[in-house]
């Protein structure tokens, strides 16, 4: 087992004057499970191709333990990868497939037998081992590809977007049995996907990145409650926050018809506006008639809860829907206009320029 650093790890691809990964700084601990997240293109599979050595460093340093492996090639490592597409020989069984690092490291029948049958107890393979790839679903393939990780015994498991070929009641099943697993295994682990879902409910830490640039790394309950920007607060959770431009006031800032009271502090950089932020669960619907004005387009009923999702009167056909979570039972109807207030101490203040988190 081994700890990770990203020290200022740049990728820049020839013919291209903006980097991939830039000025990249994260510190993985020992055993930590890492979630590498973000919109497609945000650099996420580049940062963990580099690591692998699979893609050049083009400035900075990558380090496994106290070893700088930013020069290394990838067998020389001690890193094991968990591709998209499996990457399984289909004229090999199970067995074999599994087994084949080991023996092409002149590793003896014995103890590559001792490994696979240790690892195919682990992942529920034990019937499966003499079969080929084209006899197994599309989940214990996967679950072939993360044994043949682990026979391997590495310092760090890569595993990139690993669960995006599976259906998603199998994704579900899936993704907790590798949580699980790695908690078992203790193995640092650093993983890719572009689904926040995954990324919330797997990590010890996620990193969110964009543009190749790293917004902010925390542990996932940190990260929803307290978001470093707009675009994380808008990436993370599902459904999205509801995000919009508010002018400060007296005392706060404006909320529909309501003044929503607001530390002085926070408002200090604010220049007459505000981004304020709203989790969907943290609003309140206010029977006074006062607060912000929603029309509902649409209600999604989920049985205990149900979602709106409307639109301020008067407001353009293609803005941003507005969001909010309400009793299951007895939701507004289509086409209602209901008041929403936000709950005290849920509200995310950015700053309208920079996007930039605004007090505590």
């Amino acid at each position: 087992m081994a700890t990770v650093t990203y020290d200022s790890a740049t990728r820049v691809y020839p013919g291209s004057e903006t980097p991939a990964v830039d000025n990249l700084n994260i510190e993985i601990a020992d055993g930590e499970f890492l979630v590498l997240v973000g919109p497609s293109g945000c650099g996420k599979s580049t940062s963990l191709r580099m690591l692998a050595g699979l893609e050049e460093v083009s400035s900075g340093r990558i380090l496994i333990g106290d070893r700088d492996v930013t020069a290394l090639p990838p067998k020389d490592r001690d890193v094991a990868m968990v591709f998209q597409n499996y990457a399984l020989y289909p004229h090999m069984t199970v067995a074999d497939n599994m087994g084949f690092a080991l023996k092409i490291a002149g590793k003896s029948k014995a103890e590559i037998r001792q490994r696979v049958e240790e690892a195919a107890k682990i992942l529920d393979l034990e019937p499966f081992l003499e079969r080929k790839p084209k006899a197994l679903s599309g989940g214990q393939r996967q679950r072939v590809a993360m044994g043949r990780a682990i026979v391997r015994q590495p310092q760090v498991f890569l595993m990139d977007e690993p669960l995006s070929n599976l259906d998603a009641k199998l994704r579900v099943q899936t993704r907790t049995q590798i949580a699980s697993l790695q908690r078992r295994l203790g193995v640092t682990t650093v993983y890719v996907t572009h689904d926040q879902i995954e990324a919330m409910t797997m990590g010890d830490r996620v990193a969110v990145l964009k543009d190749g640039i790293l917004q902010q790394c925390d542990t996932p309950r940190r990260m929803y409650d307290h978001p470093n920007n707009v675009f994380v607060a808008g990436f993370i959770g599902s459904p999205a926050m509801n995000l919009m431009d508010v002018p400060v006031t007296d005392g706060g800032i404006k909320f529909g018809e309501t003044v929503h009271p607001v530390e002085r502090d926070s408002l200090a950089q604010a220049n007459g506006s505000v981004v304020v932020g709203v989790r969907p669960e943290d609003l309140t619907l206010n029977d006074q008639g006062t607060g912000l004005p929603i029309e509902v387009d649409v209600v999604e009923e989920l049985g205990a809860d149900a979602y709106i999702y409307g639109r301020q009167p008067g407001a353009a056909p293609d803005a941003k829907p507005f969001i909010a979570r309400v009793d299951g039972r007895t939701p507004p109807m289509k086409g209602d206009v209901v008041h929403f207030t936000p709950k005290a101490d849920h509200v995310h203040l950015f700053n309208s320029d920079s996007g930039e988190r605004l007090g505590a």
